[in-house]
């Protein structure tokens, strides 16, 4: 890629969110979306292939959409109360909106049908901005409007991403799909506390993004994109397949792994507040993404189930160590001793 379009693409996805974080304004809210959306878009279709030029087409058309919502929500507000501030939305059929609209944007059930395809059709390194990065605006405001928001639609949205992230990621063979439908889940559990405590969102979002990150980039350092391939990639850094498993663990939510800190938090916060139902249901859907999780690490690790395809055999050999996985999955299997200090922090 050109190095001065390379330079506006990377300083415009950071800027795009950091501006609409930034911002009180409804209009700068959007023009932050906007800017982030376009700078990802040549991302994805750089690859010049016909997937790439697909999944390009769909997040622009899907993200399109929830941007013109949100604009359209914002003004409905502005009509009804005469100010553009982002903490004021006192009007129903606006939150309504700016709910959905911001549903799209993140990929919560049931708008979730473009992530899958897009991480799939983009490369390791996008899927993993897509996944991280990019939530972070929409979430944001998601936070800054969760008083005015609706509890029981909330909770809808989030019992329904938990579901079918869960469900929909049991049948998948492609790594950055079983990712995708990760990423769902994840924000399922996010989206329903978000309305009764939205600290805990934040911490969850956190973990989240480490893990996440941590596993995108183990994926990328092994050069594996679905599970077949992942059958023999204990040739190359055998040290590093074992983090995966680890780190794959500690997504599905096992204890003493970080992941368990925030649907540990998240369950009891739903007791407390008597949604005995709810945090029951939460808990047993746990398990389906356990499932998945637990086939590639069986995958992986155990077993090389019985298969007439011939795979090309990876030899072991000395590839460019990466400092930062060092860090970065300490941080996603480790951090559960120190769960009163994170909680006094945020």
């Amino acid at each position: 890629m050109n190095p001065y379009a390379n330079t506006i693409i990377t300083t415009s996805l950071i800027m795009g969110p950091l501006l609409t974080i930034s911002s009180n304004h409804w209009i700068l809210a959007w023009t932050g979306l906007e800017i982030s959306t376009l700078a990802v878009i040549p991302l994805i279709a750089k690859q010049h292939h016909p997937r790439a030029i697909e999944a390009a087409i769909k997040y622009f058309l899907t993200q399109a959409t929830a941007s013109t919502l949100i604009l359209f929500s914002s003004i409905i507000n502005a009509w009804t109360l005469g100010q553009w501030s982002i903490t004021q939305m006192s009007n129903n059929i606006s939150c309504t909106i700016l709910t959905t609209a911001l549903a799209i944007k993140l990929g919560l059930a049931p708008f979730h049908f473009w992530l899958p395809e897009v991480l799939q059709g983009t490369t390791t390194t996008t899927a993993l901005i897509l996944t991280t990065w990019q939530k972070l605006a929409p979430l944001s405001l998601l936070m800054m409007t969760a008083q005015s928001m609706n509890t029981p639609l909330m909770l809808t949205l989030g019992l329904t991403s938990t579901i079918i992230g869960g469900w929909s990621g049991l049948n998948q063979t492609q790594l950055r799909k079983i990712m995708a439908f990760s990423s769902i889940a994840h924000l399922g559990w996010m989206i329903t506390i978000l309305t009764l405590s939205p600290k805990l969102t934040l911490l969850t979002f956190y973990t989240y993004i480490a893990m996440t990150s941590t596993m995108f980039l183990m994926i990328k350092l092994l050069e594996t994109n679905k599970i077949s391939v992942m059958m023999t990639s204990w040739t190359k850094l055998p040290t590093l397949n074992t983090m995966m498993m680890l780190t794959l663990m500690s997504l599905a939510g096992l204890p003493p792994l970080t992941g368990f800190m925030p649907k540990w938090l998240i369950i009891q916060e739903l007791t407390k507040q008597h949604m005995l139902i709810i945090a029951t249901m939460m808990a047993l859907l746990s398990l389906l993404s356990l499932f998945f999780y637990l086939r590639i690490s069986y995958y992986t690790t155990i077993t090389l189930p019985p298969n007439s395809t011939n795979y090309l055999q990876q030899w072991r050999h000395k590839i460019n160590q990466k400092h930062y996985l060092a860090l970065m999955t300490t941080l996603s299997i480790s951090l559960l001793p120190i769960t009163p200090t994170l909680l006094t922090a945020i």
